[in-house]
């Protein structure tokens, strides 16, 4: 088995020199950092502009150890990795275009003079379920509206 090029032996010239692991912990930084919590425009922007770079550098130099002919959990994790990757895209997108703070997420343009969240349930009361498109294509995004017969939403504040 090879080390990966992090610190380790250089991989053979048909492998990468990346491993899952460091490309994981990019993405997850990037989603923390950018897409977490409390996020904006300008990052979720940024986040969506370092992913699809991050999964083209996943594809073409990143290093799996060991074979195909016996378990292997390097390979397996790859895989999983490459789900997160596809995954984080779409929820950064969505992050994106809900333009409001809803629920634990805050986005920052969108906040009362008082800095609490506001809510914009004019536009935004529905479920939304991206659907995939195929490969090379986006997602489209389909809306299904919420309909409130007991309990109605209502601007919530912290203070």
């Amino acid at each position: 088995m090879t080390e990966g090029g992090e610190g380790g032996k250089q991989p053979p010239e048909d492998q990468g020199n990346r491993t899952v692991d460091s490309i994981h912990r990019e993405l997850g930084t990037l989603l923390w950092d950018q897409c977490g919590m409390a996020r904006q425009e300008a990052g979720l922007r940024k986040a969506l502009e370092r992913i699809p770079e991050l999964r083209d550098e996943f594809w073409h130099n990143v290093l799996v150890p060991g074979t195909g002919e016996e378990l292997n959990q390097e390979l397996e994790k790859a895989n999983r990795v490459a789900d997160f990757l596809e995954l984080g895209e779409l929820l950064v997108l969505d992050a994106l275009v809900r333009e409001e703070s809803c629920g634990g997420h805050f986005r920052e343009e969108s906040q009362t003079p008082d800095g609490e969240a506001m809510r914009d349930d004019e536009n935004f009361s529905h479920v939304s379920a991206w659907e995939h498109t195929g490969d090379g294509t986006g997602p489209v995004l389909h809306k299904e509206a919420l309909e409130f017969e007991y309990l109605h939403p209502s601007q919530r504040s912290y203070a």
